[in-house]
């Protein structure tokens, strides 16, 4: 997706899943944290290290792969 600069994928960090900054905090935790009730103040309480607009681009991240249409191969 173009425009996130805040979501990184390397394979020697959480197995290249998709993290905020490089860092070992992925997508699915902020989007699960959020789904769980968290607040973004909560999140960024319990993460300092984060930044609110890392929350909103792990949003924007998911909502966008969530639309992502796989399209199965015919078989041979």
């Amino acid at each position: 997706m173009k425009g996130l600069k805040r979501i990184t994928f390397d394979q020697q960090v959480m197995g290249g899943k998709p993290c905020i900054r490089g860092m070992r905090v992925t997508v699915g935790m902020i989007v699960g944290m959020i789904a769980s009730g968290h607040s973004h103040a909560d999140i960024l309480t319990l993460y300092p290290y984060l930044e609110r607009q890392d929350l909103d681009e792990a949003l924007a991240y998911a909502a966008w792969r969530v639309e992502e249409i796989d399209v199965p191969f015919a078989a041979a």
